[in-house]
C-alpha cells in the first residue's frame, strides 16, 4: 500500500497518538539503561532546604520546609540562636521537591531576632533568619476581613478617585491626549519594572524550587500571550477594518486588565508581608498607597476622553482594576507563598507589557512621528510622577 493510501486511512490523531507512545517508550529506555550503565556520583551529597513559611505561635516556631537540591535531606537537629531545641516533623529523609512542616518548641519573645540552624544528618547547617518574632493571624473571618479592607484602601478606592479626571479630559486639546497617553505609557513602564523587580526578589526567597526567576518569565510570557488573544478577539468583533483607529473603550479595558493584574500581586505582597509581621499599618501607608495607586485610574480613563461612558462602565472598569489587590491580599495572608507570589507578578509584568503595545499607536503624531517632544515628555512625567509617588510607600 501505498504511503498516500496509508495516509488517507490512518487519522492524524491516531498517527500522532502511535507517535507520543513510540517517544515515551524510547525515553523510558534511555533512563532504564542510562541509569544503570553511568557511574555513581562521588562527593557529597547535595542539601538544599528551602524555608517557605514561618508561623509563630505562642512557644512554637513552624517551619514549612522544601527541599530544593537534587538528594534528599534528613533534618537531624536544630538550633535556635546557637541553643539546640526539640522539634516534631520531619522524621523522614525530604525528597526532592518535597514539603515537611517542622514544629520548634521555644519560648521566642515578640520583637526579638532569631537565627534557626538545621543541622541535617551528614553534618551540613542551613540556617535562615526572622528579623522580628511576631506571633502569625490566624486564618479566619476577621483576617480576611482585614485583607480586603486593605485591597479596598490601597487598589479600589485610590483607583476609583484617579478616574474623577474623566470630566477634565474632555475639555483638553487632542496635543493634551496625546501627552497624557504618553504619560500612561510612563506609568506603567514603571509598574511593570516595579513589578519584575518584586517578583525577581520574591524568587530568590523561594529557594529556587519551582524555576525561581523563570516562574517571572513564565508568568509574564503567558500573560503576554493570553492578553493579545483577549485583544485580537475584541478587534475582531469591533471592527473589521484593518486600518481602523484604536478603540478608547477597548483600550482602556486592557489597562484596567493589566493594572488589574498587577495590583493582584501587589496585594499578594501586601498579605505575605502582613502574615510575617513586616507590613506596618497606619495613615502614612495607606495615604502612600493612594497617592501611588491614584495615577492608575488616570491611566485607564486617558483613552476616554473622546467618548461618554455610562457610570456603570466606570465603576466595571475600577473595580476591575483595583478589586483584585483584595484577592492577592487575602491570598497573601492566607498562604505566604512566596513562589506564587513570584509568579503572579510576572502575569502583571507581562500584562502591562502587552498593554503598552496597545497604546503605542495612540501616541503618533499627525505626521506619523511616535516620538516627539509631547511623548518624551509625557513618557518621562509619567516614570517620575510613579518613582515619587512609590516614596510614600515604605511597606
Amino acid at each position: 500500500m501505498s504511503t498516500a493510501g496509508l495516509r488517507g486511512r490512518m487519522p492524524v490523531t491516531a498517527v500522532a497518538i502511535v507517535v507520543v507512545v513510540l517517544v515515551a517508550l524510547g525515553l523510558a529506555a534511555l533512563a532504564l539503561l542510562g541509569n544503570r550503565s553511568l557511574p555513581e556520583r562521588t562527593g557529597p551529597p547535595v542539601e538544599e532546604l528551602a524555608v517557605e513559611r514561618v508561623t509563630l505561635s505562642p512557644g512554637i516556631i513552624e517551619l514549612t520546609l522544601r527541599n530544593t537540591g537534587p538528594d534528599p535531606v534528613q533534618v537531624a537537629q536544630i538550633a535556635v540562636n546557637d541553643a539546640y531545641a526539640g522539634f516534631t516533623g520531619a522524621e523522614q529523609p525530604l525528597g526532592r521537591l518535597g514539603k515537611e512542616i517542622v514544629r520548634i518548641d521555644y519560648p521566642w519573645a515578640e520583637g526579638q531576632p532569631y537565627t534557626l540552624a538545621m543541622l541535617t544528618s551528614t553534618g551540613a547547617v542551613i540556617e535562615h533568619e526572622i528579623p522580628a518574632a511576631v506571633e502569625s493571624p490566624k486564618a479566619g473571618k476577621n483576617l480576611l476581613g482585614l485583607m480586603a479592607l486593605l485591597g479596598t484602601y490601597v487598589g479600589v478606592i485610590p483607583v476609583v478617585l484617579g478616574m474623577i479626571f474623566l470630566p477634565v479630559l474632555r475639555r483638553v486639546r487632542l496635543r493634551v491626549i496625546r501627552g497624557l497617553m504618553a504619560l500612561t505609557v510612563g506609568l506603567l513602564a514603571f509598574l511593570a519594572i516595579d513589578a519584575a523587580i518584586e517578583g525577581l526578589e520574591l524568587a530568590a526567597v523561594s529557594g529556587g524550587a519551582f524555576g525561581g526567576p523563570l516562574l517571572v518569565i513564565l508568568g509574564a510570557g503567558l500573560a503576554f500571550l493570553a492578553l493579545t488573544a483577549v485583544d485580537r478577539y475584541l478587534k475582531s468583533r469591533e471592527s473589521r477594518h484593518p486600518l481602523a483607529e484604536p478603540d478608547g473603550g477597548r483600550l482602556a479595558l486592557m489597562i484596567a486588565i493589566g493594572i488589574g493584574l498587577h495590583n493582584l500581586g501587589e496585594g499578594l505582597a501586601i498579605g505575605s508581608a502582613y502574615a510575617v509581621g513586616e507590613l506596618a499599618l497606619g495613615a502614612a501607608l495607606v495615604v502612600g498607597f493612594a497617592l501611588h495607586n491614584t495615577t492608575e485610574g488616570l491611566a485607564i480613563v486617558a483613552p476616554l476622553a473622546s467618548r461618554s461612558p455610562s457610570l456603570v462602565r466606570l465603576l466595571g472598569l475600577g473595580l476591575l482594576a483595583g478589586g483584585p489587590a483584595i484577592a492577592g491580599a487575602a491570598i497573601g495572608a492566607s498562604v505566604n507563598d512566596a513562589a506564587l507570589a513570584s509568579a503572579l507578578f510576572g502575569v502583571g509584568v507581562g500584562a502591562i507589557a502587552q498593554v503598552i503595545v496597545q497604546l503605542a499607536p495612540s501616541l503618533r503624531s499627525a505626521t506619523g512621528k511616535l516620538l516627539d517632544p509631547t511623548v518624551a515628555g509625557g513618557v518621562a512625567a509619567g516614570l517620575l510622577v510613579m518613582y515619587a509617588t512609590g516614596l510614600l510607600v515604605a511597606a
